[in-house]
């Protein structure tokens, strides 16, 4: 692929999609067009809030780990939950819409996980509102309204609780608890997945300045049996701030045996927290997941834009929890909230360098579904666990049977080993290796040894594979494919050696003889069959990072030059540009590398947030897979970082001309910071 002109591209995108961008925490946007408008996330790693260019509206709220068979596919899929910060707001009586307001503006705080949107209602006032999906409390939102009148006015706010339309049975509630020191109001729904098998429910209530008996009366009203609000009324006068609150949770049968008092006591609980208490914990939740950030020095735009990333990856996982995030996270409903080689391969490593107990909760996710991959293997024939391509609540295979990626891209199974190895070494946490590790990295590998050919002494080839290109369906001996078994076949003989238990003889002998193929003039083959085609996405190119299988500069660099060219400019995934920057990096070529890093998300964004595509021109944000590539294009291209087993390293690297300098703090168990100088 030809080297294009970047310059006027860069600078139109920085000013089409922010002329703020050169703050590294906020990115905003005034006067945003709707109809070109795609939303931007505030999420906590359960629960997720898609913004909305209407005043006062969400676009949807995403769960984690809610699923149920519906719509496309006759697979699971992730479900909207209830929308519970919709609100309405009259001033005098005129409802306060899109027509009716001024001076628009919208920002995401990456800092401290807020959305806040301004704007003016002619004379009558200016209004600010910002939602938190707040750090501490997993299944808890809380959004602050604040108006500012210009004159004396009667305002009228209301709550409205509406049920997405996949769902059915809904029953709406309406209770107050009443107590000397405190009124509770609870708006409260319920009802069941499309197939019944989650009840989920929400409820929320008004927070309040005013002191207990003074603040507003709210009255509750049923529109019909999908919606129902509850509302209240206050005089204002001139120049009278006043402020409220609205703080709610949701929850559902996958998370809580009793989801519908569940949902009520913790909004209690958070009422009684108060306001204050719940935003100070909430930003030194954060605070605390900026401890380990990426500061890069001379490029605003970059550093803004790997904030983001970072960003959405923090916000799309959760210490603690056993659920690995889908490539669109907790932005919607893309890929229906499956869990595929993107969570181990391309947000993984940037998480568990940055964060191994976020890391922690994705390997989690696949040790807890290990026995249904072991069923997955037995009905294929195999031994061992076979870990499905497509995963979501129970992990049995989940992909659409018209995709042969479910029966055929057997690699995901090595991509978890190779985050499980990856865990230890980060950690050195033997015992979780005993207990976890052990079992992953055995049975993946004798899943590998079963799934095999033996083709004469000494020679095993892996047949009838769909590619991690792929393009390339139904293949025999499939480089990435062959590459990660005979590292998921290494990772278990080295596990053993740790922990002083047998190894399977027959995993080093298989790894030793699965074979990587090549091209007469050297360069790696994709397949047997491969004969120079286009190709979808990297696969050739993981063999030098992150699998070290090709080590040779010159063999990684002749790999480079012959791929890179076979990648079309549409229609492509982010993260194969981003594995060329890691590799160019590592390699010493800056420009190139440089190239490669914006190749792989500029032409990805979407306004007016900078959110990221899947392919270039796309329009399916936010693309996670994309972020978690190109930050292992920063972290171990730029910043030379290196997961050993002994644990993370540094080596020489190169910046691009224009930073000045890139530190990355907090890395690590020990916490430990990198810098990087760039040539000034």
């Amino acid at each position: 692929m030809m080297l294009r002109s970047w310059n006027m591209f860069f600078l139109i995108s920085c000013l089409s999609l922010s002329i703020y961008a050169q703050d590294p925490w906020i990115i905003r946007a005034d006067h945003p067009d709707p109809a070109n408008y795609y939303g931007i996330t505030v999420a906590n790693g359960m629960i997720g809030i898609v913004s909305s260019p209407a005043p006062f509206k969400v676009k949807e709220v995403v769960l984690a780990g809610a699923y149920d068979l519906y719509g496309r596919g006759r697979v699971s899929n992730f479900l909207r939950s209830f929308n519970l910060l919709n609100m309405s707001l009259d001033l005098e009586g005129q409802p306060v819409d899109a027509d009716h307001v001024q001076h628009f503006t919208q920002k995401l705080d990456m800092r401290q996980g807020a959305f806040t949107t301004t704007f003016s209602v002619g004379d009558k006032a200016d209004v600010t509102y910002t939602y938190y999906a707040l750090r501490q409390l997993p299944f808890t939102v809380l959004m602050d309204v604040q108006i500012q009148p210009k004159r004396d006015i009667v305002v009228s706010g209301a709550s409205v609780m509406e049920a997405p339309d996949a769902l059915r049975d809904v029953e709406n509630y309406y209770n107050e608890i009443d107590r000397p020191h405190v009124l509770i109001s609870l708006l409260t729904s319920t009802a069941k997945s499309p197939t019944g098998k989650l009840l989920m429910c929400a409820s929320n209530t008004f927070l309040f300045e005013e002191l207990h008996g003074q603040e507003p009366r709210v009255i509750h009203e049923m529109w019909d049996n999908n919606r129902h609000l509850m509302k209240f009324s206050k005089a204002l006068q001139a120049g009278q701030s006043y402020r409220f609150s609205i703080i709610g949770t949701s929850i559902t049968s996958a998370h809580h045996d009793d989801p519908l008092n569940e949902a009520e006591r913790l909004t209690i609980y958070a009422k009684l927290q108060g306001r204050e208490r719940l935003l100070k914990l909430h930003r030194e939740a954060w605070d605390e997941l900026w401890t380990s950030d990426i500061q890069i020095e001379g490029d605003p735009q970059s550093q803004q834009d790997v904030h983001s990333m970072l960003y959405h990856l923090y916000s799309f996982t959760r210490e603690g929890t056993a659920l690995s995030p889908s490539p669109m996270g907790l932005s919607g409903l893309g890929y229906n909230g499956h869990v595929f080689w993107d969570a181990e391969l391309w947000m993984y490593p940037a998480l568990l360098v940055m964060h191994p107990e976020l890391a922690k909760s994705m390997v989690e996710y696949r040790f807890e579904r290990l026995a249904a991959a072991r069923r997955n293997a037995f009905a294929n024939g195999f031994k061992g666990a076979m870990f499905p391509w497509e995963s979501a609540a129970t992990g049995v295979e989940e992909t659409p049977v018209w995709a042969l990626s479910g029966p055929f891209e057997h690699h995901i199974t090595g991509c978890v080993a190779h985050a499980a190895w990856l865990y230890y070494c980060v950690t050195q946490d033997k015992q979780w290796l005993h207990e976890k590790g052990w079992p992953l990295l055995s049975g993946t590998a004798d899943f590998w040894v079963s799934r095999v050919e033996r083709s004469g002494p000494g020679h095993y080839d892996i047949r009838n594979v769909v590619a991690a290109d792929e393009w390339a369906e139904n293949v025999d001996n499939n480089a990435f494919t062959n590459a990660i078994a005979r590292a998921n076949l290494n990772y278990a003989v080295k596990a053993a050696g740790i922990l002083g238990l047998p190894a399977n003889p027959e995993w080093q002998e298989v790894a030793e003889n699965i074979p990587i193929l090549k091209m007469d003039d050297g360069v790696t083959r994709e397949h047997a069959s491969y004969q120079g085609e286009g190709i979808k996405q990297a696969d050739v190119n993981l063999l030098a990072y992150p699998l070290h299988e090709v080590t040779d500069p010159v063999s990684i660099r002749r790999d480079l030059d012959y791929y890179q060219k076979r990648v079309p400019d549409a229609g492509t995934p982010a993260m194969t540009q981003a594995v060329f920057a890691t590799l160019y990096a590592r390699l010493g070529d800056r420009d190139q590398a440089f190239h490669w890093f914006r190749d792989a998300y500029l032409p990805n964004l979407n306004p007016p947030f900078r959110v990221i595509a899947e392919t270039k021109g796309g329009t399916n944000p936010y693309f996670a897979t994309g972020a978690g590539g190109v930050l292992q294009s920063v972290l171990m291209g730029f910043g030379g970082l290196e997961i050993t087993d002994e644990g993370i390293i540094q080596l020489n690297s190169v910046l691009p001309t224009s930073w000045h300098s890139l530190k990355i703090t907090g890395v690590g168990t020990q916490k430990a910071t990198y810098m990087v100088k760039g040539d000034r």
